[in-house]
């Protein structure tokens, strides 16, 4: 080999340990297309600062995403924690690494339907997702009002379960008298005048829910450098998120929405649904108890929270962003 030839190959070389070293790694995210999912999405934009390349898919629900995560599509994902439990309950390997919102939830009647109270949805149909928050504060709102329920008739209340996308075409439509739904859908259905809110239902031992980021157990094990860069990336987000409220709402409204949703569904939907960085175990062993208690999510075996709650990762990105 000539001088010449082994000089280029050594340069070949060197730019290709160069790109390497740069490339930036891939995190395939879940998300669902809520408001405040914003953040989430959000990481895409700033993932190169941290080295990463994030990979967002939207989904229709939080509980789809399981089936992605055991095939191994899947490293991340965005949902309400008892989908999270659902799933770890079923053996996907997940952990709940950080909260990411809290609240979310409303349950709203057709303005003509006589709906004031809880109590007043006796004899009445309500519309709800299957297996997503919305249900679980739903039935607890329903048995702290002594109500029984069922989607099959012959109770107090009759359940009808359906998509987030059709709840509000169902309450506009007169098919259901009230809905148990996320954000910014139930503001939109209040500020375009076929709704009207009942009750953000927050006053059982549930709280608010809190939405979990959660990512697979291969990916905390086996990657934990990236996953830590990750993390650190999500708490940046939403750090971004809440200091520069504009910025929050020209996102969510332009990009993950495409300019569906006003100014004022915006506001109200981020004023029932804050952006947050926390979840707590307390807070998971509690919303898998309800879970079990009602039925929701139909778990044979319930997870324990200390086993599949891990927020190491958390409180060292909040630490190197500066954040409380």
């Amino acid at each position: 080999m000539s001088r010449k030839t082994l000089i280029a190959a050594v340069a070949a070389l060197a730019a290709f340990a160069t790109q390497t070293a740069h490339a930036d790694d891939v995190v395939r995210l879940g998300n669902l297309k809520f408001a405040h999912y914003g953040a989430i999405s959000y990481m895409k934009e700033i993932g190169p600062k941290y080295g990463l390349k994030i990979e967002e898919r939207v989904f229709p629900k939080g509980i789809d995403i399981l089936p992605a995560i055991v095939a191994g599509e899947i490293d991340a994902a965005a949902s309400a924690v008892d989908a999270a439990i659902a799933g770890r309950a079923s053996g996907v390997p997940i952990y709940a690494v950080a909260g990411f919102a809290k609240g979310g939830a409303r349950i709203v009647a057709k303005p003509d339907a006589g709906v004031k109270t809880i109590a007043d949805l006796k004899g009445k149909k309500v519309g709800v997702p299957r297996g997503g928050a919305q249900e679980l504060v739903l039935l607890a709102e329903l048995a702290k009002h002594g109500l029984s329920w069922s989607d099959r008739g012959g109770k107090d209340v009759q359940i009808l379960y359906m998509a987030y996308a059709d709840l509000n075409q169902a309450l506009a439509a007169g098919s259901i008298d009230a809905m148990s739904q996320s954000e910014p859908q139930s503001s939109q259905a209040i500020n375009k005048g076929f709704g009207v809110e009942v009750i953000k239902p927050y006053d059982t031992e549930l709280g608010e829910p809190v939405r979990s980021l959660v990512v697979t157990e291969d990916f905390y094990k086996k990657k934990p450098e990236v996953a830590e860069r990750f993390i650190r990336c999500f708490v940046e987000a939403t750090a971004t998120f809440l200091s520069k409220p504009e910025l929050a709402e020209k996102y969510v409204r332009e990009t993950v929405f495409k300019g569906q949703i006003t100014s004022q569904d915006y506001q109200d939907a981020i004023g029932n649904s804050p952006f947050s960085y926390d979840i707590t175990v307390e807070h998971v062993q509690v919303t898998t108890d309800m879970m079990q208690k009602y039925g929701v999510g139909r778990m044979n075996t319930p997870p324990k929270a200390a086993e599949w709650v891990k927020l190491d990762l958390l409180a060292k990105a909040k630490t190197a962003v500066q954040v409380n």
